[in-house]
């Protein structure tokens, strides 16, 4: 072998044990190099798990995610958090798109029994009468909800006298709904045409009572 083969071998092998080198110290460092976690704004505290921090003083975003930070509705949200810290308007509006398609459906199939509980008087007594003149005519409603499109608080209200939360949701939901004669004829909609259905539904609940349900007392568009 000659010379300059056997030169070249022995710096390539100088040069990968270097690069073994090198890597031991610069891939395992830790401590103080890396990047230190962020500190809380100066006056500022810090509340529960890193994960759930809430800083004091700032803006509540479980209420400002959905209205107007300086809005009315905004600080009736956070009266009904005084009553009832374990109130979430997030978690209010998932049980809310899941209450609305569950008494939609109901209302137009035509069985009220299962979402009563959920219904104050007046509108159960308003929708049970749509239902009851439907079948004086022998019509039937068959539907199939599609989704919520769109979903938002409109207004909310607190009544600190008696700890009555109103919350008023907008929704824009989607369906299909045909309408049948006691022949089975359709008399109107379509099975395949998707429609949109706008829908302004108001809930209450006495903040911080045992009963966790929202009761749906008023609906309009």
């Amino acid at each position: 072998m000659n010379s300059p083969i056997i030169q070249l071998l022995v710096l390539g092998a100088i040069a990968v044990f270097l690069i073994l080198r090198l890597r031991s110290v610069l891939g395992t460092r830790e401590g103080f190099e890396k990047t230190p976690p962020p500190l809380p704004p100066q006056g500022g505290r810090r509340l529960g798990r890193p994960d759930l921090e809430v800083i004091e003083g700032r803006p509540d975003r479980d209420i400002t995610d959905h209205v107007p930070e300086d809005s009315e509705a905004a600080r009736a949200l956070a009266a009904m958090k005084g009553a009832d810290p374990s109130f979430s308007v997030r978690d209010f509006l998932s049980g809310a798109r899941a209450a609305y398609e569950m008494i939609l459906m109901a209302f137009e199939r035509g069985d009220l029994a299962p979402v009563r509980p959920f219904l104050a008087p007046e509108v159960y007594e308003a929708m049970a009468a749509v239902v009851e003149e439907r079948h004086a005519k022998g019509l039937r409603i068959e539907a199939t909800f599609v989704g919520i499109s769109d979903l938002g608080i409109k207004d909310a209200s607190f009544d600190r006298a008696t700890g009555e939360g109103e919350i008023s949701v907008r929704f824009v939901g989607e369906m299909t709904s045909v309408v049948r004669d006691a022949a089975g004829t359709i008399v109107e909609g379509s099975p395949s045409e998707i429609r949109r259905q706008r829908d302004v539904w108001t809930f209450a609940r006495t903040m911080g009572s045992d009963d966790p349900n929202w009761i749906l007392v008023a609906t309009g568009e």
